[in-house]
């Protein structure tokens, strides 16, 4: 299993948890790229090791082409001196020399292509960690808000918001109770005095029309008197009505 996919792993592992869990998202996140950090700091480890041993492997090749060319020179010495025996020796030497420093250089190549996958992973993670930084700071900022938002829902529900709004609405029903029994007791106010004046109005209507019959009534009785007698008790009581109105006209 490749470095780059463990990682991601450990990264998948730890939103599971989140979602899983109900874990604090920020410290989540933040576990994450310390997570992260830290297999970029093993994995530079890694090249640094890989291309130090590159080096070493580099040193060796050329110091084995090197011990190689050196027997072939002396072979070459040995059969200008007529010393063929010497020659063959000195280039059995130079080929096993050669044989190392092909072995070398194979593994040397192949030690470039290791090096250069190492490098480009690394890249990646450098990439795909700047990138996690960008969307945690998101994150955060969004758990941030929804923590912020979630609370102030929590203080408004605790306020009881309902029975203080249902407060508000009886409080209204008794405003509008008082204004109307106000308004009632003026109009009835009002009635009194209406009926007041109307009853002294009234009153002199009744005044009036109580003087329009008095003095009907004595145009009538001034027709009506009886016939010219010397009857003494029709004209005492003709004296006497009229006292009785003179006294009802005075009161």
């Amino acid at each position: 299993m490749g470095l780059l996919e463990r990682v991601w792993r450990v990264i998948r592992s730890n939103i599971s948890s989140l979602v899983g869990k109900a874990e604090d998202p920020e410290k989540v996140l933040e576990q994450a790229v310390a997570d992260m950090q830290q297999d970029l700091i093993k994995m530079r480890q890694a090249v640094a090791q890989a291309i130090a041993s590159q080096k070493r492997t580099e040193r060796q090749a050329t110091q084995a082409q090197s011990t190689a060319d050196e027997w072939r020179r002396r072979a070459q010495l040995a059969l200008n001196k007529g010393d063929e025996d010497l020659a063959r020796e000195a280039l059995t030497r130079r080929q096993s020399y050669q044989e190392t420093a092909q072995t070398l250089q194979n593994q040397l190549e192949q030690q470039n292509g290791v090096i250069d996958k190492m490098k480009k992973d690394m890249r990646t993670l450098e990439n795909k960690i700047s990138d996690a930084k960008t969307k945690k700071d998101m994150y955060i900022a969004r758990a941030r808000s929804a923590e912020a938002s979630q609370k102030i829902n929590e203080q408004i529900g605790n306020t009881g918001t309902e029975s203080s709004m249902s407060a508000f609405e009886r409080m209204e029903e008794r405003v509008m109770e008082l204004e109307a029994s106000s308004e009632a007791t003026q109009e009835l106010a009002t009635d009194d005095i209406e009926n007041r004046f109307s009853a002294l109005e009234g009153g002199d209507n009744v005044d009036e029309e109580l003087a329009s019959l008095k003095s009907s009534q004595g145009s009538s009785t001034n027709q009506e008197k009886l016939p010219s007698s010397d009857n003494k008790d029709s004209e005492e009581i003709d004296r006497e009505l009229d006292k009785l109105r003179s006294e009802k006209d005075n009161a």
